[in-house]
């Protein structure tokens, strides 16, 4: 495992079948420190959850996300402020308008899924 690093879940579910609350587990038992962010929830798993990225201060390593294009194409701005060290696009939440804006600004992507990442150790 990689050292503890600071993971951002955009489109945090407090349902135990979402890939995102998996992730968030998943993260938790590999050591990382883990951000949840949703306008939906208040608490995930004794978590609390940011309404949105403009609370969150502290350097982030990764971005994973779990929202649909429509939404994180009106969240741009705000994810390239947050200047995370990388973003993964997790299957269905491809953007090419926000890689394109990553690109532009210097911040790494890939297309993958977390939970394949994390169990597999390449995350």
């Amino acid at each position: 495992m990689t050292d503890k690093q600071t993971v951002v879940i955009l489109g945090a579910s407090d349902n135990p079948e979402r890939y995102s609350h998996r992730a968030q587990l998943l993260l938790q038992d590999h050591g990382h420190e883990v951000i949840l962010v949703s306008p939906k929830v208040k608490e995930v798993n004794g978590t609390l959850v940011l309404p949105n990225l403009g609370p969150i201060k502290e350097h982030v390593h990764t971005l994973t996300m779990y929202v649909s294009a429509k939404i994180s194409s009106n969240m741009i701005e705000e994810i390239v402020a947050l200047s995370p060290e990388r973003v993964i696009f997790n299957p269905g939440t491809e953007n090419p308008e926000l890689e394109n804006a990553l690109n532009d600004n210097g911040i790494d992507f890939e297309e993958a899924c977390t939970l394949v990442l994390l169990n597999t150790g390449q995350f």
